[in-house]
């Protein structure tokens, strides 16, 4: 079932912006990622026994995840405000399309030298499938350039704000306004410790798009929306202008939107 993860979290311009994103990473010579995600559950089994689950995600991080030279980096992400408790979200980074194949054949082999025999290997796959449910979601994006990377730390978890939106996809809106956006106000920001965007590429959802911002602690989130806002209020110092600029970028999305939080678990982050 495992595949364990760093999750970066993410935003999808769709069409339009994928197009202006793929003319800059041609001159600026920017290789994107692909990240692998899924979304699943904790057991429902009432009689299920969580004391022994880090322990057992420590050892298949530290026999598999840590040592697949193929998956960039990795996390697990927990519920913490979002519709559904029980959601665990698995994240792979990958270099390439073909490395997330070649990836699951090496995790293969590295299972098979983790657990030398049938019957331990068996015994600890139960274990672990075993705080899980069946029901599941997988997901494949392609990271943009719109990016703060975040420094691992394995002791101090932090929190990830995901802004999810639905694209317009009809024409309309200006795409070079968001990375004056990145530029001029989200890379300024004092409070966030890394953000990543990605465009949908395999899933459920084509219109799909993401941001995931970073903070060390949840109250960062409602400082970041202030210093946000003295940022554009600042860069556009005229109202009229302001208004415009942003009214221009919102019609890149049909203005349905979410927000998620989640906690990473530092102790399975590669």
């Amino acid at each position: 079932m495992k595949s364990t993860i760093q999750l970066s979290i993410l935003l999808f311009l769709g069409f339009q912006l994928a197009v202006y994103t793929q003319e800059t990473e041609e001159t600026e010579q920017y290789e994107p990622v692909y990240i692998a995600m899924t979304t699943t559950h904790w057991s429902d089994d009432p009689d299920t026994d969580f004391s022994g689950w880090l322990d057992t995600e420590k050892e298949y991080f530290e026999k598999v995840a840590s040592k697949n030279d193929l998956i960039l980096s990795s996390g697990v992400f927990t519920h913490y405000f979002t519709p559904d408790n029980s959601e665990v979200v698995l994240v792979n980074v990958y270099r390439t399309w073909n490395d997330i194949e070649e990836a699951n054949s090496r995790t293969e082999e590295l299972i098979a030298e983790g657990w030398k025999d049938d019957e331990s290997r068996k015994k600890f796959f139960e274990k672990q499938q075993s705080y899980y449910s069946a029901e599941h979601r997988d997901e494949i994006y392609q990271s943009m350039q719109f990016s703060i990377p975040e420094t691992v730390d394995k002791e101090n978890p932090k929190i990830y704000y995901v802004r999810t939106a639905d694209l317009s996809m009809n024409g309309e809106g200006t795409p070079e306004n968001f990375k004056q956006y990145y530029e001029n106000i989200t890379k300024k920001s004092k409070k966030l410790k890394g953000y990543y965007t990605h465009r949908h590429l395999w899933g459920s959802n084509a219109r799909e798009m993401n941001e995931v911002f970073v903070f060390d602690k949840l109250g960062d989130i409602e400082e970041f929306f202030e210093e946000e806002q003295g940022l554009v209020n600042s860069h556009w110092a005229d109202e009229d202008e302001r208004s415009e600029f942003m009214e221009e970028m919102t019609k890149l999305f049909t203005g349905k939107h979410g927000d998620y939080v989640y906690r990473n678990v530092p102790s399975l982050m590669k």
